[in-house]
């Protein structure tokens, strides 16, 4: 059964890990998929061939979401290239870790502008679409992080609670009008970034969580699967963790 046949979805950030897994998902169920990368150009263009091999439209934009201008461009543009917007995915997202002390400005003002702010700006340039259609589905990733903070993190941790609380605002203000909006929050997710990590040191993860695995990108994936679809059609303002019971 395709759970999303006939929608179209905007992923940002999909060229690698969990943003290329919904990707990859979402057209498993039949959606048209138009997706955003910045750096990874070779990998971008890849995943757009593999999603057409798949039998749905799709399509990579070159974009960066962290910048206001340039997503009210992409937004317009994925509208233009498919006739609608159902669901709108903000998976973008980077890291800049280190401890408050040696934290300077800039590492805290990079990771606010593009996990929090990117989000701020598809979702208001998307809005006037989905309002006109008075439906549309829209996912925020956040983290555990977000939910729970880490020493370390700091920045990282701020941006992801502000999603959430951003996203539970939207949900109330846009529910009227058709429109869902809720929060992923992965835990420990395995991926190309994890796999150059200390074995020894992923395994003491793997051993704190009562699932006792570190999670799949495609586990964050079906979730989204569940949130994009007609199957969470009463559900809104909500954080789904995606984390194996990591915080239970």
């Amino acid at each position: 059964m395709k759970l999303l046949e006939g929608k179209t979805a905007l992923i940002t950030g999909a060229s690698k890990g969990i943003g290329r897994a919904i990707a990859e998902t979402f057209a498993a169920h039949g959606a048209n998929i138009a997706f955003t990368f910045l750096s990874s150009i070779e990998k971008g263009q890849a995943l757009e061939e593999e999603l057409k091999a798949k039998g749905v439209q799709a399509k990579g934009f070159r974009s960066d979401a962290s910048d206001f201008a340039a997503a009210e461009q992409l937004i317009n543009d994925v509208i233009a290239e498919f006739g609608s917007l159902d669901v709108l995915v903000n998976n973008a997202g980077i890291t800049k870790d280190g401890l408050l002390m040696r934290m300077n400005e800039e590492q805290f003002d990079q990771v606010i502008q593009v996990n929090l702010k990117s989000v701020f700006n598809t979702v208001k340039a998307a809005t006037r679409q989905l309002m006109k259609q008075r439906s549309g589905s829209i996912i925020n990733m956040s983290s555990v992080v977000g939910v729970k903070g880490n020493a370390g993190q700091a920045n990282y941790a701020a941006s992801k609670a502000g999603i959430i609380g951003f996203t539970k605002s939207v949900a109330l203000e846009l529910g009227s009008r058709g429109i869902r909006a809720n929060v992923v929050a992965p835990g420990f997710i395995e991926t190309e970034m994890t796999a150059v990590l200390d074995e020894k040191q992923v395994q003491s993860w793997r051993d704190a969580i009562p699932l006792k695995r570190g999670g799949d990108p495609v586990d964050v994936a079906n979730t989204c699967v569940f949130l994009a679809s007609d199957m969470s059609a009463y559900t809104t303002g909500q954080v789904f963790q995606v984390d194996g019971g990591m915080l239970t």
